[in-house]
């Protein structure tokens, strides 16, 4: 149990990359466009090597074309309508406000689950109620402001991401049944959200031209770190735990780590502004709400994993 604590903190910690590290290419003058496609494009060869050398492509490129329309809709939904929404907002929005925002993709995977013929769980949905709250009270001083721009420039990219990310991947996971590992599923998203994007790295050369070396070298690194370690980190932690749904809790919950690590590294870093008292109050309310979801969920069955 300790093994895998250590391992889901850890993993939390690189996972606070992705928004240090967009924020930081949005404060550096790089365009949202390449940190959103550059880390796909960077990650691709990554995974690649990985299940080249533990699973070989046999298998994920034979359940791949069997469904392939699907699985280019719901992996450009799950993967390019999350991420590039997210890089979009941090345009907008200190470092640490878009990872807290971030987590009402919680909320929204819950009130996804009548799509898949399943009811609402409402424990769920109640205790996700604080993860509103906090996204609400992060959000005070620019509604007090009637700073309205601001707002939705921040709040409808990280909803759409919310909404696509849970639902191109349970998509995926529905057309690939027990087929994949989760390692071949990713690397198989990955993959066929190639099209979007190289579509998107396009209108990046017209509207922004080539992206600088700092912003290739800090896309790098949030593939590196975000796209692969965090990620083998915590299924890792998972792993570790499975056959005990109370230690699972526990390890799903470090989750929340990766507001917390976020919000240091932002302000330490890039000279984000410190939340308020009400900022502080909201981010106590998300990260709580994370912890008795992924409680909840554990309890009857695993949950899905989050990975920004």
């Amino acid at each position: 149990m300790k093994k895998a604590l250590i391992f889901g903190i850890i993993g939390s910690f690189f996972f606070a990359f992705t928004f240090v590290l967009n924020r930081s290419m949005h404060l550096s003058g790089g365009s949202w466009i390449w940190s959103a496609s550059l880390r796909y494009l960077f990650t691709f060869p990554i995974l690649a090597l990985i299940v080249g050398k533990q699973h070989g492509f046999q298998q994920v490129h034979k359940v791949i074309r069997k469904n392939l329309f699907n699985w280019l809709i719901w992996s450009t939904v799950g993967f390019g309508l999350f991420y590039a929404p997210i890089s979009y907002a941090a345009d907008y929005g200190e470092s640490w406000l878009i990872a807290a925002s971030w987590q009402i993709t919680i909320v929204m995977g819950i009130l996804l689950s009548p799509v898949f013929h399943k009811r609402v769980p409402i424990k769920n949905l109640c205790i996700s109620g604080f993860i509103l709250i906090g996204v609400f009270l992060l959000q005070v001083h620019n509604i007090a402001d009637l700073d309205i721009k601001i707002t939705l420039m921040t709040l409808l990219p990280i909803l759409v991401g919310a909404v696509s990310y849970p639902l191109g991947n349970r998509k995926i996971m529905e057309a690939s049944g027990d087929q994949l590992s989760t390692i071949q599923r990713t690397y198989g998203m990955t993959l066929c959200s190639l099209p979007f994007w190289f579509i998107l790295s396009v209108l990046g050369l017209v509207n922004a031209g080539v992206p600088s070396v700092s912003q290739t070298v800090q896309s790098f690194c949030v593939a590196v770190f975000s796209g692969v370690i965090a990620t083998l980190l915590f299924f890792k932690a998972t792993d570790l735990v499975k056959s005990n749904h109370k230690q699972l809790a526990v390890i799903e919950s470090t989750q929340s780590g990766e507001v917390i690590f976020t919000l240091l590294g932002g302000i330490w870093l890039l000279g984000d502004s410190r939340p308020d008292e009400l900022g502080i109050l909201g981010i106590s309310f998300i990260v709580f709400g994370m912890i008795f979801n992924s409680m909840i969920v554990s309890f009857s069955k695993k949950s899905e994993i989050i990975n920004p």
